[in-house]
């Protein structure tokens, strides 16, 4: 599982010109799932970037999580994070999982974060979405999730 974490101060989804989530300060995650990602523990992948320190506190300091700043999270599921670009000029996408594992995978994943009272909203899976978003600080961190 791949994870692109951005902090940020409000984000949010469109499809087909809707408005279908939308959030204020919190943490846009964009998960790309790989046909392996399913021995992955995804209520400790949860906790882990709920927890994670990267919110200010008074003294502009990363040292709040999440849960500290009661923010909330926008998930939006990626396959486009297994891009192999390494040939051609059209990147290939065979390392990504198939739609139906895929889709399982992001649901259970976005359901663990809810576990944890964490205020989520998502994108639509499959479709094509307008993604807006005020990157604070900036910060964005990579992940790679492994089993």
């Amino acid at each position: 599982m791949r994870i692109v974490l951005q902090r940020v101060s409000h984000a949010s989804v469109d499809v087909d010109e809707k408005r279908i989530a939308n959030i204020g300060k919190g943490l846009l995650l964009l998960v790309g799932i790989a046909p392996g990602d399913s021995n992955i523990d995804l209520s400790k992948t949860a906790k882990r970037l709920i927890d994670l320190r990267i919110f200010e506190d008074g003294d502009g300091k990363m040292n709040r999580s999440l849960r500290d700043v009661e923010g909330s999270v926008l998930a939006v599921s990626q396959f486009t994070l297994y891009a192999d670009v390494t040939k051609g000029r059209r990147p290939s996408f065979v390392h990504a999982a198939p739609p139906d594992l895929a889709e399982r995978l992001f649901d259970s994943f976005v359901g663990a974060l809810r576990s944890e009272g964490i205020d989520v909203h998502t994108g639509k899976f499959g479709a094509k979405m307008a993604v807006c978003l005020e990157n604070d600080g900036p910060v964005t961190l990579s992940l790679e999730v492994a089993s």
